[in-house]
């Protein structure tokens, strides 16, 4: 029961440096797996809409309104993912009851395990903008949670926009001479290497378990493992911590 609580209980908003640093590669790594699933098996990208938007523009420039459409849906759904998983986290802050990782991982776990089950028994994959939905809108969502818990340092699916702050930041660290500001430029950009590193080995591993290891969109499977491993580690990282702080205080009085 205790474990239990502790599962549920509201942890602040305060990230550390190692937190953002194991958020940041377990999320993008995530991210990665969702995204080569969703080429290898639908055709679709699934992490982002840059290239939807170009796609939505060319189909109605042709006169291709249904295909345009579809396009568009694919932007709405990841809008929605994004807005909902901002809600999420702006109730459970001014609630405080709740540890804010909880819920997000929990539905983002049972969206993509949807998705293996739906696709692997009920023929799924036949209806492959129905899964684009699905995934676009799990992925707008943890992007929005993890931005918003990292305080925008964090980014797990937006790669274009992680290769432009990272060329910012990295011409910037050739003219601050505030050494504060060149060791917070410096721990950004390394952030930026390893959320871009992660999401290509995720799509390195879960390119390798969909083909070779004949995984298909059982391939998930390791996002979600990587998930919960993730939400464990904070609810046990979240436990030692305040126990410390609990022995802290007893020695004092």
């Amino acid at each position: 029961m205790k474990f239990l609580r502790s599962l549920f209980q509201f942890q602040g908003r305060n990230r550390t440096e190692p937190d953002k640093v194991i958020t940041a590669g377990s999320f993008s790594f995530v991210a990665g797996i969702v995204n080569i699933v969703g080429i290898l098996a639908i055709g679709k990208l699934t992490t982002n809409v840059t290239g939807h938007f170009g796609f939505f523009i060319h189909e109605f420039s042709q006169n291709n309104i249904w295909q345009g459409v579809h396009f568009l849906l694919y932007i709405i759904f990841f809008f929605l993912g994004s807005f909902f998983g901002s809600i999420l986290l702006h109730h459970f802050w001014k609630e405080k009851r709740l540890n804010v990782f909880v819920i997000p991982i929990l539905i983002e776990v049972v969206l993509l395990l949807g998705v293996i089950i739906f696709s692997s028994y009920f023929n799924f994959l036949d209806y492959p903008n129905a899964i684009a939905h699905v995934l676009l809108f799990t992925m707008g969502m943890q992007n929005a949670y993890v931005t918003r818990i990292s305080r925008t340092v964090i980014r797990t699916t937006h790669v274009t926009g992680l290769f432009t702050d990272f060329g910012i930041e990295l011409s910037s660290l050739f003219y601050t001479k505030d050494p504060q500001a060149q060791k917070k430029l410096r721990y950004t950009i390394k952030l930026k290497i390893l959320v871009i590193s992660f999401f290509l080995l995720g799509g390195i591993v879960g390119g390798i378990a969909y083909t070779l290891f004949k995984l298909e969109i059982k391939t998930l499977y390791l996002g979600i493992a990587i998930l919960i491993f993730y939400l464990f580690y904070d609810i046990i990282k979240f436990q030692f911590k305040y126990r410390n702080i609990g022995k802290a205080i007893g020695m004092r009085k």
